[in-house]
């Protein structure tokens, strides 16, 4: 059996969940855990490699696991060390494995379709410093009447599931949407056809099925967009960066549900309780009579 590297780590673990205040679709607050996020800079006989953000459970497993997966290391015997060091969010890797060829590795490295790409925390945090987003105001009737719009427009999902689908809207109206294996590649994607096309982002809505990480606030502030809106749930970094600057998050949204993180004075509520229901099937009768006419 090869001897095992030495895992040092300098100061105690982090916190892997924290807990909030939220509001759900009847004005009701409430308590709830979300996951913490971590950002944890590898380093390789101290050559800077990638960010990723983690939750920061079993952070030693995760560098190893990426360096070996990613065709940085394959010797586990040449590992000296793994020093984990939460106060500088770094974990450094020394390694007797010769590094020669480490400059060419890291200017092909390919990003991958996965959800944690992660490279870019730094860099993208100094450029949003100073940023202001508008505050716009949300009707509680809109939103239902957007996620119910939003449901006609996942059918990779539908057929084959394993993507994640994200759209760019304005008011009720699905300006563009797109479906990938990862969340970030569907980010990117309406990103560039914005920014090709010229579009600006403070009258939009952006919509993800992923979670709201801080990669996921970070893009969504980029485009210039404040309000972002996922079916899914929040971690404590994106619920963090959304509140610094400035966008409106709501999270776990389908239906007649939703829960806003944060920007809750930006929810006009005007729909309550069985209402709500009331709505919904107003709007699908609506609906219904629509097709039926257009068949006639």
């Amino acid at each position: 059996m090869p001897q095992l590297p030495k895992i040092i780590r300098t100061n105690s673990s982090v916190e892997h969940t924290m807990t909030v205040n939220i509001m759900d679709e009847y004005g009701d607050t409430m308590t709830k855990e979300i996951a913490c996020e971590h950002p944890l800079t590898i380093y390789l006989n101290w050559v800077e490699i990638v960010t990723v953000m983690t939750l920061g459970v079993r952070p030693a497993d995760l560098v190893l696991g990426y360096l070996k997966n990613q065709g940085f290391i394959e010797d586990i015997a040449a590992i000296e060390s793994v020093i984990i060091d939460w106060d500088t969010n770094s974990a450094a890797v020394i390694t007797r494995e010769s590094t020669d060829g480490l400059a060419d590795k890291l200017s092909k490295k390919t990003v991958t379709s996965g959800c944690g790409q992660g490279t870019m925390f730094g860099n993208v945090m100094k450029k949003l410093e100073g940023i202001t987003l508008p505050q716009p105001k949300l009707r509680q009737s809109k939103l239902y009447a957007l996620l119910e719009a939003l449901t006609h427009h996942n059918a990779t999902y539908k057929a084959a599931g394993a993507v994640h689908g994200c759209a760019v809207c304005k008011d009720t109206t699905i300006l563009s949407f797109v479906e990938d294996v990862g969340r970030h590649n569907a980010v990117d994607t309406l990103a560039g056809e914005m920014w090709l096309k010229g579009q600006t982002g403070e009258d939009k809505i952006f919509y993800t099925t992923g979670r709201l990480t801080s990669e996921m606030v970070i893009k969504v502030a980029q485009m210039g967009i404040p309000v972002l809106l996922s079916r899914s749930g929040a971690t404590q970094m994106g619920y963090d960066l959304a509140k610094q600057l400035g966008i409106t998050m709501i999270a776990r949204a389908k239906g007649n549900r939703f829960q806003v993180y944060n920007g809750m004075a930006n929810l006009i509520l005007d729909v309550k309780g069985p209402d709500a229901e009331a709505l919904a099937l107003a709007q699908e009768q609506e609906q219904s009579s629509t097709l039926t006419g257009n068949n006639a």
